[in-house]
């Protein structure tokens, strides 16, 4: 019985894998027509597919695009980082060239020796008011310094005004710029034929122009030519450059002429100055100006 049961076995996989055979070869004949279960399988199939694709579809791209765009911020971040630093780079080396191109200046005078005779006081500004920026500026340089009153200030450029008052740490300079009729400079015109000696009394701020008084000589001043320190008015050093003349007026009175100098130095734009320490004894110009009065 169980040799019987174990046959019967046998021959009904054997039939089982003769029509599973039959059944793969009849469905991989490519001009046969699909049976109706077969259709409906395959029909319902594609309808499922096109009901759940395009919106599974859709909710991925959704979320991809959600992705790119977080990934696209972080990049824009990024970027917007490099370039703050780029900009911050920029104007570091912006200022640093300058920096390095007015120390090339300042070393180009004692090079050149038109300080030889004098000391030097580098100082700094560090303050400035807004209310009288064409007059005061205050630097980092005080009587502890060696600054003392009255000593002209120089830019790399030329003469920018003289110091004003002094403490132990800073010191305030008066500008040329500076409204003031007694902030008088003794200055001389290289003219062609000689020298023409002259009073700075005043800044024209329509011209931007400095105001000399010139003395009365039969000496020819011209345009483009150079003016500086003379020396002769006992406060500031001489040789100390001016600027050079602009034009040459009469005086609203008629007797004498005034020369327009255009300053060689920038008064808008300070930060570094050299106060210039005089060796001979200061003499007070407005002194010498009311004794001649009284004589």
């Amino acid at each position: 019985m169980p040799q019987f049961l174990l046959n019967k076995r046998l021959i009904l996989l054997l039939v089982g894998v003769i029509i599973l055979v039959a059944l793969i070869g009849f469905s991989l004949k490519d001009e046969r027509n699909l049976s109706w279960p077969e259709q409906f399988i395959k029909d319902t199939t594609g309808l499922v597919q096109s009901v759940f694709h395009r919106p599974a579809q859709y909710v991925a791209g959704f979320f991809e695009n959600i992705q790119d765009l977080k990934n696209t911020y972080k990049e824009n971040e990024i970027l917007r980082s490099q370039l703050n630093q780029y900009m911050q780079l920029k104007e570091r080396m912006q200022r640093l060239e300058e920096e390095n191109q007015k120390l090339k200046e300042e070393l180009g005078i004692v090079n050149e020796g038109k300080l030889s005779h004098y000391e030097a006081i580098r100082g700094t500004v560090i303050a400035r008011n807004p209310d009288k920026w064409n007059e005061l500026i205050i630097i980092d340089k005080g009587e502890l310094h060696g600054v003392e009153k009255d000593m002209a200030v120089i830019t790399a450029k030329g003469l920018i005004g003289k110091v004003k008052s002094t403490s132990q740490f800073t010191s305030t300079i008066q500008l040329l710029s500076a409204p003031d009729r007694e902030n008088r400079i003794s200055a001389v015109v290289t003219a062609d034929n000689g020298k023409v000696f002259g009073l700075i009394e005043g800044y024209d701020k329509d011209t931007k122009a400095l105001e000399m008084k010139i003395i009365e000589t039969d000496t020819e001043v011209k345009e483009k030519q150079m003016v500086s320190t003379s020396g002769m008015g006992g406060v500031f050093p001489e040789g100390l450059l001016i600027g050079e003349v602009m034009k040459v007026e009469p005086d609203s009175y008629g007797l004498t002429k005034i020369a327009y100098v255009q300053p060689a130095a920038d008064f808008y734009d300070i930060d570094r100055v050299m106060v210039v320490k005089r060796e001979a004894p200061i003499i007070d110009l407005n002194d010498l100006t009311n004794k001649e009065e009284k004589e």
